[in-house]
């Protein structure tokens, strides 16, 4: 840190920060109106000009672009500081007189009429002064270059490249300091496109702020989780069978943010300014039907990172990313794909499947080029890649029928429920996630709820009523995200500086209401964060009764298979062993010295898999459902989905 004098009031500051962030952090604020903190510096309306005095010497400097290597002296009002910003707002107020923003600090510094005219005065109060605010948001924040500036001198003007096509996301507008620049066509005809606009920007600035010092979204994407997952002991390895892999940092986000083109607008749609989705240009392949091509990769992902590396055994980042486009291109979701063939590996390895059946692939965990034919194969519809491409659930009882399997050590390491193959998290020592994952409408996706750090990292909500809450709120927060199009990953994958000091920070509550501001902007309908809910939970009971009309939907489809909630192996329950033994000692109240692992094994699963059904007990409670998981008349009365037909299914159950 260096220490420095602004004003002769001392602060230190880290060397490089501006002197003009420097003086606004102790309060002291220094005019200007091409300087936003948004924006790397640009120097050209010369009103932040200083006074540097150090080893007896003076010098002029703007700061919005000094960086502080040093010691020094800085006066933001001496006498020959004022002569400069007047000689500077002469100039401005003899081009654009009726600015408002002009006009006021001209009356401050005391100038009134200029000495002369300019040849290009523009008298409009919504003049453009030529700041570049727009042309640099456009560049650096949403990373389009749809702006320019063209010409020289005071011929200088800001211009629509003509190669680009303007986006209308309105940053440009929302950054102008003078009202030069109105957004005039506003998609889908919204009510109060202005309040729209003010919490979209507000988003917009946060991201440009906080997101390299937060997830990193615009760098590498949800690619940011792998280290985080692996240090957590969450990432997904061996078929769940392991939290974490020495060799992660293979496919870490650093090796990721080295393969993705950076600073690139690679967004779901035009404007996004999260721009989480990356690419991979010039891949050359090494299998498949584009052999020896060179393709665009979109992506990966973390979820495919994951499944189609950790959880693979594969830690080459070149197989993943060749995985990630053939799954692309042939249509198969990564996620699936990588579940799945990470049980058909374990089941290789277990002998229950042998290279007889697979017709000579070798499905052993870290074969990248076994996973890649498996999948060429699922794409074709020729060989052991059709029985794979039919998911866990088949496989389960096709190796059973077909190979004598153990249904029940399948049914334990079979990564599935309500036929979805689980998403890319290790949940063992998460009680909320695995209720999570399975005590939802459409089965193991971390779309309705991901609640792994709340509940085993920060220990936010312990009890099982905790749990239920939050299993109760965030499914139903997350599923008004489907019912209005939107994404989720602005809500939470970039929070407010000032998040952390909120009553309930885990739901981010700065962006709930600005959630609900978006709907209001929209339809012009007053909308709460209660009503929000309200929304969504007569949806998901809706779709709760669906489930039920085709015979699911009660407490034996809400099951999770027990490696989502504790070791299946000897070989797992060893690896974490000190763990599982404090468990047994601090939890379930028994002593495992001199057990042998398998009884220590019983008597732990025994003891998870009752706090599974003491959980869903606490979640149909809140959730308004009987004990066997069907929403109670009340609740479909309080909701106001009482149909007669949807009545009429409920009845048929116990306890309505």
């Amino acid at each position: 840190m260096i220490e420095i004098t602004i004003d002769g009031k001392k602060t230190k500051v880290e060397e490089g920060t501006t002197i003009h962030r420097a003086a606004k952090a102790i309060g002291i604020e220094i005019p200007g109106f091409c300087d936003h903190e948004l924006m790397k510096p640009f120097g050209i309306c010369k009103l932040c000009v200083v006074e540097i005095k150090l080893d007896g010497k003076s010098k002029f400097a703007l700061s919005c672009n000094q960086k502080i290597k040093e010691p020094i002296n800085v006066l933001t009002s001496s006498e020959g500081v004022n002569k400069k910003r007047r000689e500077a707002l002469e100039k401005h107020l003899s081009r654009w007189p009726n600015v408002p923003l002009i006009k006021e600090l001209a009356k401050k510094y005391g100038v009134k009429e200029p000495s002369t005219k300019h040849p290009l005065r523009d008298e409009r109060e919504n003049a453009c002064i030529m700041c570049g605010l727009c042309v640099r948001m456009c560049s650096e924040g949403i990373w389009e270059n749809i702006l320019g500036f063209e010409g020289k001198g005071d011929e200088r003007k800001v211009v629509m490249l003509l190669e680009k096509h303007c986006l209308g996301c309105g940053a440009c507008a929302w950054i102008c300091p003078t009202g030069a620049i109105k957004v005039t066509n506003e998609i889908n005809n919204p009510v109060d496109p202005n309040q729209i606009r003010k919490y979209g920007m507000r988003v917009t600035s946060e991201l440009i702020a906080l997101d390299d010092k937060q997830c990193r979204m615009r760098r590498v994407g949800t690619g940011n989780l792998v280290e985080i997952m692996n240090d957590y002991d969450l990432l997904p390895t061996h078929n769940y069978k392991f939290g974490g892999h020495p060799d992660a940092n293979k496919i870490a986000s650093p090796v990721w943010t080295r393969y993705f083109t950076q600073n690139t607008p690679e967004g779901c749609w035009l404007g996004c300014s999260m721009s989480c989705s990356h690419v991979i240009e010039n891949f050359k392949l090494r299998s498949g039907p584009y052999k020896g091509q060179k393709v665009l990769v979109d992506g990966p992902e973390y979820e495919t990172i994951a499944g189609c590396g950790s959880n693979l055994g594969i830690f080459n980042p070149d197989y993943i990313a060749e995985l990630n486009f053939y799954c692309d291109t042939y249509g198969i979701d990564t996620i699936s794909f990588g579940t799945a063939t990470a049980f058909a590996m374990e089941c290789f390895e277990n002998g229950i499947i042998t290279k007889k059946h697979t017709g000579g692939l070798e499905l052993k965990f870290g074969n990248g080029d076994a996973a890649l034919e498996l999948l060429h194969q699922m794409s074709r519809g020729d060989g052991f890649g059709v029985i794979v491409g039919k998911g866990v659930r088949f496989m389960k009882q096709y190796f059973v029928d077909n190979y004598g399997a153990d249904a029940n050590f399948l049914e334990d390491i079979g990564m599935e429920s309500k036929g979805l193959e689980f998403s890319e998290y290790v949940t063992k020592e998460s009680l909320a996630q695995q209720g999570g994952y399975c005590l939802t409408n459409k089965g193991p996706q971390h779309d309705e709820a991901w609640l792994i750090f709340m509940d085993q990292v920060n220990n936010q909500i312990p009890t099982f009523e905790d749990k239920a809450e939050a299993l109760h709120y965030f499914p139903l927060f997350r599923t008004w995200f489907g019912l209005m199009g939107l994404c989720k990953l602005p809500w939470n994958d970039v929070s407010p500086a000032d998040n952390r000091i909120t009553s309930e920070p885990q739901k981010i509550p700065g962006h709930v209401e600005g959630y609900c501001n978006y709907y209001t902007g929209m339809t012009g309908k007053e909308l709460d964060p209660a009503g929000l809910i309200m929304q969504s939970e007569r949806v998901y009971n809706f779709q709760r009764i669906f489930n039920l009309r085709l015979g699911y939907g009660t407490r034996k489809h809400d099951t999770v298979p027990y490696r989502a909630m504790g070791p299946v192996t000897k070989e797992e329950y060893e690896s974490r062993q000190e763990r599982y033994d404090k468990q047994l000692r601090e939890k379930v109240g028994i002593n495992p010295d001199g057990m042998s692992t398998e009884e220590k094994m019983k008597k732990l699963r025994e003891y998870r898999e009752e706090q599974y059904r003491k959980l869903q007990d606490a979640v149909y409670k809140r959730r308004g459902w009987t004990n066997d998981g069907v929403p109670k008349l009340e609740t479909l009365k309080k909701l106001g989905i009482d149909f007669p037909d949807v009545v009429e299914i409920v009845k048929r159950y116990p306890g309505v």
